[in-house]
């Protein structure tokens, strides 16, 4: 008779109709249970929340390296503009009538 109750304890219909729910084991912890799906949801939405941090991160490494190699760019560029044998070509193209100085520049002192 034994057997018997077991064999239909574990039936498919059984476990679907509930009475695994009415288990003294299952009744006896309820709380546990309850506390340990709980901290599996929050480990669940921790993993997640960490794995959409680290894609943005790494997207801003991204643009970063991009922005760090444009900001080069533009200084190598500014540096090259800014030679007195660039700008003097400039001033020339352009029909401004300047010169460079001939006379070194010299302190006013008090």
């Amino acid at each position: 008779m034994n057997e018997k109750k077991r064999k239909k304890r574990f039936s498919l219909r059984y476990l679907l109709g509930g009475g695994l729910l009415e288990e003294d084991f299952i009744v006896k912890h309820t709380k546990k249970i309850i506390l340990v799906a709980v901290m599996f949801f929050f480990l669940i939405a921790n993993r997640y929340t960490c794995l959409q941090k680290i894609k943005e991160i790494d997207r801003l490494q991204r643009e970063l390296k991009d922005v760090r190699f444009e900001a080069l760019s533009i200084s190598t560029e500014l540096t090259g503009n800014s030679r007195q044998s660039q700008i003097e070509e400039l001033i020339e193209e352009q029909g401004i009538e300047l010169e460079t100085a001939k006379e070194p520049p010299f302190e006013l002192s008090k």
